[in-house]
């Protein structure tokens, strides 16, 4: 079986070593030695001035809308993660999306502007798949009308923008390091701001608004992380280097052998800044993106639907129509894409994909695609490897 994605795990005995140091301290959670330690580490990684380590990506990003005291409509994009819209909301924000450009499947700077209102009062945008969003012609929108500006940039571990990190960019840049991102405390993520001001308000937000023993200065939440959160960041960290450099390799083998397939891929904007996150492929159809879906599942491959549906098709928004995100919400999935997974899998989920694009259910050659004796090649490595599938 290959799924969709798999955490990177290192050496039993490197995470061991922490876990020993934590039993003899008995110093569990809050704000102990090993988030501290991750914190400056993850600084030091990253080339950024500020971060505080949370429980998770979501409540990074309600962290962020709770810190610069949003209210009415925020300005967001219907192609992403559920949490982005839902945190809006759960915050009592009103999110109004627009669409977004269909070449990087990012918001769409050029619709933004239509959507703001009076009521408006900030753009909460995704980095999605971790490809920057157009920064520069964001922030230009947001000084114009006194806007503020979050990044999600839940998938964007290792990803920079104009030579700096990404999460530098925005009043406030959120992260996840959940267990399925290339950079990973098990559960967790960040906050990310270039306001001293805002991450002192943050800090004493994600303990419960306490400034000092008996003394509370915010309306706070727990949305702090543990030791044991934090010995697993720092055993990862370690690897970071070798993650992204695997990942882009896996990707360039993907793009390599995948080239003559009738697909589409997200447009980066800079190869050499991107961290290679994920692998979505867009398909011409949804039938033929669900025909794929379906061969490779009978052979055990698992890929995802990310992200499906449209954000603004959730029950609890004000549905309307975004041609561009419905269309790609339709059409995409990601690939099978770790650390661990190898070539003959990568191999298999190729042959697999072309396959689909080459033959019928009858198993005969499709017009328009590629000469006979490339699918004779293809269906004759597939039989040989795994039998008639």
């Amino acid at each position: 079986m290959i799924p969709v994605t798999k955490p990177f795990l290192p050496a039993e005995t490197e995470f061991d070593n922490y876990v020993k140091s934590i039993w003899e301290r008995q110093w569990l959670t809050n704000n102990g030695p090993l988030v501290n330690t991750l914190e400056l580490k993850l600084k030091e990684y990253l080339g950024v001035n500020h971060l505080l380590f949370v429980s998770n990506g979501t409540v990074a990003l309600q962290l962020a809308i709770r810190a610069l005291n949003l209210s009415g409509e925020i300005i967001t994009t219907p192609f992403s993660f559920v949490a982005t819209t839902s945190s809006i909301v759960w915050q009592g924000c009103t999110p109004v999306f627009t669409d977004i450009d269909p070449e990087t499947f990012n918001i769409d700077p050029a619709k933004i502007e239509a959507a703001i209102t009076p009521k408006t009062s900030a753009i909460l945008a995704t980095h999605v798949f971790g490809n920057p969003c157009d920064i520069t012609a964001i922030q230009k929108i947001a000084d114009k009308y006194g806007l503020k500006v979050i990044y999600d940039a839940a998938h964007c571990f290792g990803t920079f923008y104009n030579n700096r990190s990404v999460f530098e960019y925005g009043d406030i840049s959120t992260t996840s390091f959940h267990s399925t991102k290339l950079f990973h405390t098990i559960e967790g993520g960040a906050v990310f701001t270039q306001d001293p001001e805002l991450l002192r308000k943050m800090a004493l937000m994600r303990n419960f608004g306490y400034s000092g023993v008996d003394s509370f200065s915010e309306a706070g939440i727990n949305a702090k992380n543990c030791e044991f959160h934090a010995a697993m960041g720092l055993c990862n960290l370690r690897h970071a280097d070798e993650i992204l450099k695997k990942r882009k390799y896996l990707s360039e083998q993907y793009m390599l052998r995948l080239s003559n397939l009738d697909v589409k891929f997200q447009k980066l904007e800079n190869k050499q800044d991107y961290n290679y996150a994920y692998f979505p492929v867009l398909f011409n159809t949804e039938d033929l993106m669900n025909e794929s879906k379906a061969k490779l599942e009978l052979a055990q491959i698992y890929c995802r639907r990310y992200f499906y549906p449209s954000l603004s098709s959730l029950p609890y928004v004000n549905k309307v129509e975004m041609p561009v995100c419905d269309s790609i919400a339709s059409r995409i999935v990601c690939l099978p894409l770790y650390h661990t997974l190898t070539l003959p899998d990568l191999d298999l989920i190729c042959r697999l994909l072309l396959r689909v694009q080459n033959f019928d259910d009858k198993g005969q050659h499709k017009k328009n695609h590629f000469g006979s004796a490339i699918a004779d090649k293809i269906e004759l490595e597939i039989n040989e490897k795994n039998g008639t599938i």
